[in-house]
């Protein structure tokens, strides 16, 4: 793992072969360690090093090449930053490229845990073994994934720029059947920190649902009010974030664009109930982060809905030069705030509907209201009177993350958690109503 004095005499290096005006290069050196379970036993074990350095070079008619090399000898290197040069030389100009950045006043963001970066494969053997070992003495059958990585990520530029960064992450996700392939359950754990993993739980979290979801019963498609798992929230608040740009917006392509306005959107407008605050927290402990976002400028933290409110659209440089706006941070790191609420109190709230552990398969359908599609999976009931009573076949569904949230009426506190295709995030179960499952899918 690189130090950062080790990386920014690299990136100095890299730099001094560069013969065009600008050049930018981004180093990445990454150590994992994981282990894959499947058929109630360990089917891989793995410890895998990576290093990798990209080199963009730029033309003073913006015209803009890059490569990239895992290999570090000064041969390697030289070859790379002349096989970008070259490209520049031969692409077209880019008219939205925007000057290097001088040097930058990077946060100091604590996510790195040093007993996590120094683990092995003994650190998560004991999680893999709770997890068989509790499938086998309910005769089911389990498939999963444990991972612990540590990474070390730095830019700089010719123009003085550098930064450095140091995180960890860790994760354990376990999937049990039964033997007839009829039912399954899932469970998912995620931390910066591998001690906050617990294999024991996250075999009694699937173990759990899978034996409740014995004996599915049909249920007709239609809207219903739901109780989604904090995974599946974490899926819709990925695909919500990423609609937070204000060129889409501005230009008539996204659900904050204004309805019959040209070039107007609905910032500032009370979009959502009262109790939905969703912003970004690059500090927060609990989520990997990086001091700096796609246009290198220095994370911050960064209200997008507030109360309600819709109150920030992200602004790249480029879109916030035309619009002569402030440059936004990405949204990444996303936190869903909650309520005082816990899972049984969502649960007693509803007097019919569904329980949904989590989303698989999600695609866009229509980007100007966010619609998306996916499936239910792992666990899927019906709850009556306040009460989990059945279990229930698996749906498509047909929503938008921006009605769902506009339909919330409870949360519980935000957890550290992953869906399947947006990333990781801060938060809540919750509940809302007039959710459309389109049709019955056939998937356990």
């Amino acid at each position: 793992m690189l130090t950062k004095e080790e990386a920014q005499r690299l990136t100095e290096k890299i730099l001094s072969y560069s013969k065009l005006p600008e050049c930018m290069v981004s180093l990445n050196n990454s150590e994992d360690v994981f282990i894959r379970f499947a058929n109630n036993g360990i089917t891989t074990s793995g410890y895998r090093i990576d290093q990798s350095v990209r080199i963009s070079a730029t033309t003073d008619d913006k015209r803009s090449g890059s490569a990239t090399v895992s290999e570090f000898s000064e041969e390697a290197l030289r070859r790379s930053v002349e096989q970008a040069e070259s490209l520049a030389g031969i692409s077209p100009p880019n008219p939205e490229d925007m000057p290097a950045l001088g040097p930058q006043p990077y946060p100091s963001l604590d996510n790195f845990d040093s007993p996590t970066a120094a683990s092995r494969g003994d650190a998560l053997i004991g999680h893999v073994k709770a997890v068989i070992d509790g499938a086998k003495s309910n005769k089911l059958i389990t498939a999963g994934f444990v991972q612990r990585s540590a990474a070390v990520m730095s830019v700089g530029n010719k123009k003085g720029l550098f930064g450095y960064h140091r995180i960890t992450d860790s994760g354990l996700t376990a999937t049990m059947r039964n033997a007839g392939g009829t039912s399954s359950g899932w469970a998912t754990q995620v931390s910066t920190a591998i001690k906050d993993l617990n294999g024991e739980e996250a075999a009694r979290v699937s173990i759990e649902k899978c034996l409740r979801g014995v004996d599915k019963k049909r249920l007709e498609p239609g809207k219903y009010t739901v109780i989604l798992e904090p995974a599946a929230v974490s899926d819709l608040i990925g695909y919500l974030g990423w609609s937070f740009s204000a060129r889409q917006a501005e230009q008539g392509q996204s659900f904050l664009s204004r309805k019959g306005k040209e070039g107007e959107t609905l910032l500032g407008e009370k979009l959502f109930p009262e109790i939905i605050t969703l912003r970004s927290d690059p500090f927060n402990k609990q989520l990997e982060s990086l001091p700096w976002g796609p246009s290198l400028l220095p994370n911050e933290r960064m209200s997008w809905i507030e109360k309600g409110v819709v109150k920030n659209l992200y602004y790249d440089r480029f879109w916030a030069s035309q619009a002569s706006k402030k440059p936004t941070p990405w949204p990444s790191n996303l936190i869903l705030d909650g309520q005082n609420h816990s899972f049984s109190d969502l649960i007693k709230s509803v007097e019919r509907g569904v329980l949904v552990t989590r989303f698989w398969y999600i695609r866009t359908l229509q980007p100007q209201t966010l619609q998306v599609t996916g499936l239910t999976r792992d666990g899927v009931f019906l709850v009556e009177n306040g009460k989990v009573t059945a279990p229930v076949m698996n749906f498509r569904w047909n929503e938008s993350p921006v009605r769902v949230l506009q339909n919330t009426k409870m949360l519980t506190q935000p957890v550290r958690t992953q869906g399947a295709e947006a990333g990781s995030s801060l938060a809540p179960a919750l509940v809302a109503t007039d959710f459309n499952f389109a049709s019955i899918s056939d998937a356990v």
